[in-house]
């Protein structure tokens, strides 16, 4: 049995999603050809699925830095929210959801982005400062 590429979705699934994903911004003067499109919506399902470091995505996959340039490109142009509420929608349809029963829970916190501030060091004791003078 061959082995399976966890990364790559089912054409029923690129069906649904391909509407949704925005138009490539021109590139008039040239330049490098574009990652495909799939192959980038691929690649970001990867790391959603492992949770792994968007640097730590196998080449095989893609170029980790061009893969998440595609993904904020696509974030600014809302096509997740898009497709969350076309998964919504989708669901909704099928089986029915019950918006009144409806919850959300989360923790906010502020984390430094720095160490905190190191304390002053500790003034020498008096005994200390005598001993050291007569040596």
């Amino acid at each position: 049995m061959a082995r399976t590429k966890p990364w790559e979705v089912s054409d029923e699934v690129w069906e649904r999603v391909h509407p949704l994903i925005p138009p490539a911004p021109s590139h008039a003067k040239g330049g490098r050809r574009r990652m495909d499109d799939r192959k980038a919506f691929e690649a970001m399902v990867y790391i959603l699925r492992t949770g792994m470091q968007w640097n730590a995505l196998p080449r095989e996959v893609g170029a980790s830095s061009t893969v998440h340039d595609r993904f904020q490109e696509w974030e600014r142009a809302g096509f997740f929210k898009a497709l969350w509420q076309a998964g919504l929608s989708e669901y909704d349809d099928l089986a029915g959801i019950q918006w009144e029963w409806q919850a959300v829970d989360g923790v906010m916190r502020h984390l430094p982005l720095a160490p905190a501030p190191r304390p002053e060091p500790t003034r020498p004791i008096a005994a200390n400062v005598a001993r050291s003078a007569v040596s």
